[in-house]
């Protein structure tokens, strides 16, 4: 753990860097930034998944408005996802507060699911633009899957983009498109997350409630190296965009296999 002061500026030149490589995917960088927390600022249990989610609500507003600024919005998409994670994410941090407030054996479970995800992601071509089309999830399926995945969002503090954002460009969707809508979700559940976590601190002892001034710095980090890495992403090919996301899911899924086996 560092010392005061420390932590606030090792946590914004870390948020920064990867944000700059997480946004052009998608990805809002919290899915990184977590493991960081727990093993270098020394953010406790389980307040470091508000923490995570506060970063998201200070840092996604960048990215978000250097896609409005590029007409990337997400349009139906973002509000698709965002009918699902809602929900879902408010789910996710009462059961992470209730039921699951130390480590966690579900560690295996997300690393079952994002390591073999990761993998086809990073090994894989994408499928032509007709055949794309065709294996696009349905709405009512995506609503679905979004609360699911809201659900797991809340309980690990990364919002739910960083694992619909994968899912999406695999089934086909373009990166322009799954980026600004991702992060939008992103953006919005990670609010709901904060606010839910902050309630429920205040009648329990021990730490629930965000680590602020950690999650302020990390945000204000993020933020500036989302603005970055949105305003790179038109330029990235699309091969090379879904390369990041793979590799990126694969080092989250050996991280929480790596924690599940310890």
């Amino acid at each position: 753990m560092l010392g005061a002061g420390w932590t606030e500026v090792a946590g914004f030149a870390a948020a920064f860097a990867i944000a700059v490589v997480a946004t052009p995917a998608g990805i809002s960088g919290a899915v990184l930034l977590l493991p960081f927390q727990v093993s270098v600022l020394g953010t406790p249990s389980p307040a470091v998944t508000p923490t995570n989610l506060l970063y998201n609500v200070v840092a996604t507003p960048g990215a978000l408005y250097r896609y409005w600024r590029q007409q990337q919005t997400g349009g139906h998409l973002a509000l698709v996802l965002i009918a699902g994670t809602f929900p879902g994410v408010i789910a996710g941090s009462v059961i992470r507060v209730e039921l699951l407030p130390g480590p966690m054996v579900f560690d295996l479970v997300v690393a079952a699911v994002l390591l073999p995800l990761g993998s086809w992601l990073a090994l894989t071509r994408p499928a032509p633009e007709g055949r794309s089309r065709a294996r696009r999830i349905r709405v009512p399926a995506l609503i679905v899957l979004s609360a699911a995945v809201g659900c797991v969002g809340g309980i690990y503090g990364i919002g739910g983009g960083s694992i619909l954002a994968p899912i999406l460009i695999g089934s086909g969707r373009p990166p322009r498109e799954v980026a600004p809508a991702a992060l939008a979700s992103t953006f919005v559940t990670s609010l709901a997350g904060v606010i839910t976590f902050t309630f429920l601190a205040i009648d329990r002892h021990g730490f629930v409630a965000p680590d602020w001034p950690t999650g302020i710095a990390l945000g204000l980090g993020g933020l500036a190296g989302a603005y970055a890495g949105a305003s790179i992403q038109s330029r990235l090919p699309e091969r090379l965009i879904r390369r990041i996301v793979g590799f990126l899911v694969i080092a989250i899924g050996a991280r929480y296999l790596w924690s599940g086996l310890g």
